[in-house]
C-alpha cells in the first residue's frame, strides 16, 4: 500500500517563485540566530573530518618540498596501487560520515523552522536528535545521495542539473515525514522534484547566490548567510504538500 505522501504529492499545489523567496527572507530575520548555530555545529563536525583527510598528503608533500627545482613529484609512482585505492576509500567515506551530520543537523533546522513559521516557541538543544533516532536511515540516505551525484558526473556533469533538485528535497522530506522508508523518501523526492523542477532549480540557484553574500563581510559573515538555503526547501514542501494538523511533538534533547 503506498504512503499517503504519494497522493499529498500528486495532488501538490504549485509553489509561486516569489511568494516563496518573499516568505524566505521574512522567516530568515526570525531564524537566522539559529540558522548559525546550526551552521557552525557542522562546521565545528567538519573541520576534523577535513584534517583527517588531508593528513596522509602530508608526506607527500614533503616528498615533494625535497625534490630539485623543476622536479615534480608522482605519488602514482612512489605509492602502490592498493595504497592509493585505500585513500580513495577513506576519502569517499569521511565526506560520508560528514554528510551524515551535515543531513542530521539540517534535518533538525527544519523542525525549528517550522516552529519559528507557525509561532511555536524554540526548542533549545537537540541538534543531534534525528541523529540519535534514526543513525542508519541517515547513513544509506546520503550513501544514496553520494551515489546518484557520482552518478551523474561521471555521466558528463548535465545530469548533475537534473538530479540537483530531487536530491535538494530528501532531507526536507525526512524531516517532517522520518517514518518514511528510504526507498519511499527517493521516490517521492523524484516525483515532487519533477513536478515542479524549473521552480525549484530557479529556487535552489538564487538561495545558494543569496547564501554566498556572507562572503563579503571578510568571509565570517558566511556562517550567518549559509542557512537561507533551506528556507526556500521548506516553503515549496509546505505550499505543496503541506503539514498535518498534529501538533509538533518536543524535539528537545540534551547535548
Amino acid at each position: 500500500m503506498k504512503h499517503v505522501i504519494f497522493q499529498k504529492v500528486e495532488q501538490a499545489n504549485k509553489p509561486d517563485f516569489g511568494d516563496v523567496l518573499s516568505k524566505s527572507f521574512e522567516l530568515f530575520k526570525k531564524v537566522w540566530v539559529e540558522g548559525t548555530v546550526h551552521v557552525l555545529i557542522t562546521f565545528a563536525i567538519a573541520i576534523p573530518v577535513m584534517i583527517l583527510a588531508y593528513l596522509p598528503l602530508v608526506p607527500v608533500m614533503i616528498a615533494d618540498s625535497k625534490l630539485p627545482h623543476g622536479e615534480e613529484f608522482d605519488p602514482f609512482v612512489a605509492y602502490s596501487l592498493p595504497v592509493i585505492i585505500g585513500y580513495i576509500l577513506l576519502l569517499l567515506v569521511l565526506i560520508l560520515v560528514s554528510q551524515v551530520f551535515a543531513y542530521g543537523i539540517s534535518a533538525h533546522f527544519y523542525k525549528v523552522i517550522q516552529k519559528a513559521d507557525t509561532g511555536k516557541p524554540l526548542d533549545t538543544g537537540g541538534y543531534f536528535v534525528f541523529l540519535k533516532r534514526n543513525f542508519g536511515k541517515l547513513f544509506v540516505l546520503s550513501l544514496t545521495a553520494m551515489g546518484i551525484a557520482l552518478l551523474a558526473t561521471l555521466l558528463c556533469y548535465l545530469p548533475l542539473f537534473y538530479v540537483m533538485v530531487p536530491l535538494q528535497l530528501f532531507i526536507v522530506l525526512f524531516a517532517f515525514n522520518p517514518q518514511l522508508s528510504v526507498s519511499e523518501i527517493i521516490k517521492a523526492s523524484f516525483k515532487l522534484g519533477n513536478k515542479f523542477w524549473l521552480i525549484i532549480f530557479g529556487l535552489i540557484i538564487l538561495s545558494s547566490l543569496i547564501a554566498q553574500l556572507g562572503m563579503l563581510l571578510c568571509f565570517v559573515g558566511v556562517f550567518v548567510t549559509a542557512s537561507f538555503v533551506h528556507l526556500p526547501m521548506y516553503y515549496v514542501y509546505k505550499d505543496s504538500i503541506g503539514f498535518d494538523e498534529d501538533p509538533l511533538p518536543s524535539e528537545t534533547v540534551t547535548i
